[in-house]
């Protein structure tokens, strides 16, 4: 039976700022979700808070509410359409979830008429409910580890004692493990079974029997009205039981799986998303399985929502879930859909994958000084990478290197640990850099027993490892000329990099690449095709791989390349890599609009990107999708294979940028501003130079290369200074000093952290007032999009500050300098597309921070608040196609609009909380008011200094 006709009207409701625990992933599933519903010709209505993404673009929803996720906001909305027949609330993780069960209690779906779907109520209370979910597993069969739940402190307590440790303690309806911790002896019980009950909004806790050891997977499940399942991926987390699945390295399809135990697991997986209740839509299941030959499978939880998972899954099979999900939710079956890749077979139809998938985390725990850096049941990464290639060890080092953290791979850089008690440590107390820890200890000599005993990795995993060690050390015995086609193909099938094996032979990554093309050992693509290649895909979906030659009976040698290059004009726009604190979704925003005003310039568009949870990556929206590490490799091989005009790098924030000095030396076109006026921005000295060319004032400032330097150039300067680094994201390394001792100890510590880099040391204008604009600029004229003023003073990063749209106390004489400042620097950085300039006022007089030519974390708020499409007119401003005169521009916007930063320091306990130079916040959201007389401006307004540190 097809759709429900019923449903003409439906409000979907997004997941707000990005948290840790709750990112970008709900934001692709709700962009898909949208898109899905509009094909039916459905109005879609949308609530979400965050002004970053695209999924709050006006062409995505028939209406958009950027307004607080509260049940207020929703049954202002419900008043204002009284046409809407439903709500979807499974697009929006927990904070959707827990917002629609907070709207049922308070009655307002009934008094609305608002019928639920993907999801019903009770399967939602089942899940999230420990105790409830546990006795319905009892009622069905399903085993669990033994648990109890309590509501009080002396309740944990008599549990501890029946139980014996080590105990789990998880908080119930709380966010990405929040509350959840390890307890491994009882001096520690009493303050994490506090911390999990305060945690939880209804303070209770499960406790239950810590299955360490044990290996973890996942399951994605889709099921119809008509109770057919399928499953989409299996999941297996590298890491076993103990560290959130949010925190885990985890690999598809899973590889240390028994044919049984998969059937133990999918027969009870389905059992459980149909006890739980009669609804059509997604699941997310997670297991536990006994390490020994018995394999026991034990349910750990099941989330009636799309995950985080979920988008990994979604790009790992070519499967769109949440756009399945929608469609399952207004009354479809899976077997009138069309798999949205191949178009020929059914929905129905399980993927199967002949590639290997690996998502390793990104965390950003520099950020967080003080904070518990050790992996354990409560997420604190803030976002993520994927690789694929043919075999585990291939996708294993396409995800280090997707990670952007001066790594090359695993080993062969020189970066590794050599200490032995350093190396124990780091396996015994896993962190983020366990993935190359495991490689060293290999290295090092240590067995693979005693690293399985210490990590309870599987052993198939650790192998892996060391026979990724084992060709690295016999490549070691070569050089560049005496070095073997077969063990150089073999070290690109398994996916090391040209730079790595240049460590190896003690050459130049150049001579690798010149090697490789001399012998062709060339890079091919392959389709991510959903079916194993059974069945032509019609989606042009890639990752690269090495294949040995094929000989046909005639002798001809070829292998065998999925991408066909077409012959139209091309444009290639760079993704922005992971999500991380100072380069988040919004450059993905910049992106997708990238993509779609190069395409409505007739453009062939191709994206590049290796984070799963973005919209950017979602195999539609470019013309062809290239799932790749943003690392020059890669991208160099990809454009010389598709030979674009040219490649975007201003959309994708610091990764993109960073590439653009290679990109120009290899002559390939850098579309919009050129990398010289990229560089000379980024070069602190050369652009005060051009500042004091174009007599606008900046702080007193010189640069230092050596902790000698900061010292003898402090006497001239006065402190308080602002120390920052050349060429870094997010203000990472910047700090207010105010005494000799204090610049010394920075400077070192710096120079130890960012070897080589130029020091820039600024006389901090204290009490100063920070603003910002962004501009387009055509290399003619400037147009400036919006100019925002920060609630708190000069000193805390723009990103962690409250910003007003427009200013709210700058007289017409500041506001003059400010656009004058604007218009002066863009001609003269000859800026072709958008720039972010950075000012503190002191005494009436603009002083410049910094400029920015490229698209900035504030473009999506301004495009929000204005309603214009600022960044598809800067990309056709970039590509030479419009010029600022060919645009009608008609900002709206009544009152403020204020960009509200959102901090996610509850994963961290004991950190230091205080604001400054160096951003900390994962997340914005937005907020309009109609006056200044609003009481939580006021609010704002109060608490501006507060946080403040040097």
């Amino acid at each position: 039976m097809p759709k429900n006709n019923n449903l003409k009207s439906i409000l979907i409701i997004g997941s707000g700022p990005i948290v840790i625990g709750q990112a970008c992933e709900f934001d692709y599933s709700g962009t898909q979700s949208l898109r899905s519903l509009r094909e039916d010709g459905i109005e879609t209505i949308l609530i979400n808070s965050n002004p970053a993404t695209i999924m709050t673009d006006p062409s995505m929803a028939d209406h958009v509410y950027l307004k607080p996720l509260t049940t207020k906001s929703i049954i202002e909305i419900l008043k204002k359409h009284p046409n809407i027949d439903a709500v979807l609330p499974t697009m929006g993780g927990q904070t959707a979830l827990n917002l629609c069960i907070e709207a049922e209690e308070k009655g307002i779906w009934e008094d609305f008429n608002v019928k639920l779907i993907g999801v019903d109520i009770d399967a939602i209370n089942i899940c999230e409910d420990r105790e409830k979910f546990k006795q319905l597993m009892g009622k069905i069969g399903v085993p669990v580890a033994p648990a109890k739940t309590v509501t009080s402190y002396l309740q944990g307590k008599e549990v501890a004692q029946e139980f014996g440790f080590p105990l789990v303690i998880r908080a119930s309806f709380t966010l990405g493990g929040g509350g959840a911790s390890f307890v491994h002896n009882p001096e520690d019980f009493d303050e994490m079974l506090t911390y999990g009950l305060e945690a939880s909004p209804i303070h209770e806790v499960l406790i239950d029997k810590a299955l360490l050891g044990w290996k973890e997977y996942e399951l994605e499940l889709l099921r119809d009205k008509n109770d057919n399942v399928v499953i989409i991926c299996t999941i297996e987390n590298m890491d076993p039981m103990g560290i959130h699945t949010g925190d885990s390295i985890t690999v598809a399809p899973a590889m240390t799986l028994s044919d049984t135990a998969f059937q133990k697991m999918r027969d009870q997986a389905i059992k459980m998303m149909r006890s739980i209740g009669d609804f059509a839509g997604g699941c997310n299941v997670q297991f536990a399985v006994s390490p020994d030959e018995k394999e026991e499978v034990y349910a750990i939880e099941i989330n009636p929502r799309v995950s985080r998972s979920s988008a990994l899954a979604s790009k790992a099979t070519g499967y769109p879930i949440a756009k399945v999900a929608t469609k399952l939710a207004i009354g479809y079956n899976l077997d009138e859909l069309d798999n949205q890749i191949t178009k020929s077979t059914s929905a129905l139809f399980e993927p199967s994958l002949d590639y290997v998938i690996v998502k390793i985390p990104r965390w950003n725990f520099d950020k967080f000084e003080g904070s518990d850096r050790t992996l354990g049941l409560t997420m604190k990464s803030v976002g993520e990478v994927m690789g694929i290639g043919r075999s585990f060890q291939e996708a294993l080092h396409k995800a280090t290197q997707s990670l952007e953290i001066k790594r090359n791979g695993l080993g062969a850089d020189g970066k590794g640990y050599t200490k032995y008690d350093e190396i124990i440590e780091k396996l015994t107390y896993p962190s983020w850099d366990r993935v190359f820890v495991i490689y060293d200890a290999i290295q090092m000599g240590i067995p693979l027993s005693r690293i399985h005993e210490i990590t309870k990795i599987d052993m198939w995993f650790l192998k892996q490892y060391e026979e990724l060690y084992a060709l690295e050390a016999e490549i070691s015995t070569y050089d560049i000329n005496t070095l073997p086609k077969d063990l150089l193909l073999e070290a690109k099938q398994k996916g090391f990099a040209d730079r790595q094996i240049g460590y190896m032979l003690n050459c130049w990554e150049s001579e690798v690449y010149n090697k490789r093309e001399e012998l062709g050992v060339n890079r091919v693509y392959k389709l991510v095709d959903t079916c194993a290649a059974e069945f032509k895909a019609e989606t042009p979906y890639y990752y690269s791989t090495f294949e040995a030659d094929i000989e046909t009976a005639d002798g001809n040698k070829y292998v065998a390349n999925e991408s066909k290059v077409s012959d139209r004009r091309k444009i290639v726009v760079l993704g922005s890599g992971p999500n991380r604190i100072g380069q988040g979704i919004e450059f993905d925003y910049s992106c997708v609009h990238g993509v779609l005003a190069a395409a409505e310039c007739d453009y062939e568009t191709v994206m590049i990107n290796c984070n799963p949870e973005t919209v950017s990556t979602d195999f539609d929206v470019a013309d062809k999708l290239y799932f790749e590490p943003v690392f020059w490799e890669h991208i160099y091989d990809i454009i010389r294979h598709e030979k674009p005009e040219g490649v975007i790098v201003q959309l994708g924030g610091q990764t993109a940028l960073k590439l653009a000095e290679k990109l120009s030396r290899y002559g390939i076109k850098i579309m919009g501003t050129s990398y010289e006026a990229l560089d000379l921005a980024e070069d602190r000295g050369s652009f005060s130079k051009l500042l004091q060319d174009n007599n606008i004032p900046y702080p007193d400032f010189g640069t230092a290369e050596t902790a000698d330097e900061a010292l003898t150039l402090a006497d001239e300067l006065d402190f308080p200074i602002l120390v920052r680094p050349s060429y870094v994201l997010g203000g990472q390394g910047m700090k207010i000093v105010i005494n000799k001792h204090e610049l010394e100890e920075h400077v070192v510590d710096l120079l130890r952290k960012i070897p080589n880099n130029k020091l820039l040391l600024d006389h901090y204008l204290d009490g100063a007032i920070e603003a910002e604009a962004d501009a387009i600029c055509d290399g003619e004229d400037v147009y400036i999009i919006g100019i925002m003023e920060h609630i708190e003073p000069c000193g805390i990063h723009s990103g962690d500050s409250n910003a007003l749209l427009p200013p709210f106390n700058l007289g017409d004489l500041v506001m003059e300098q400010i656009k004058d400042h604007t218009r002066k620097i863009a001609l003269a950085l000859n800026t072709v597309g958008l720039i972010n300039i950075q000012f503190a006022i002191k005494d009436d007089k603009v002083y410049i921070i910094e400029a920015n030519p490229r698209a900035s974390r504030t473009v999506p708020f301004i495009a929000k608040a204005y309603g214009e499409p600022y960044v598809n007119y800067a990309t056709k401003v970039m590509l030479g196609e419009k010029k600022l005169s060919d645009f009608k521009f008609e900002p709206k916007l009544d009152g403020y609009a204020i960009k509200q930063p959102v901090f996610s320091f509850d994963k961290f306990h004991k950190v230091n909380k205080q604001l400054g130079p160096e951003m900390k916040s994962t997340g914005e959201s937005i907020l309009f008011i109609d006056s200044l007389k609003d009481d939580e401006f006021y609010d704002l307004y109060s608490r501006r200094k507060m946080y403040l540190s040097k």
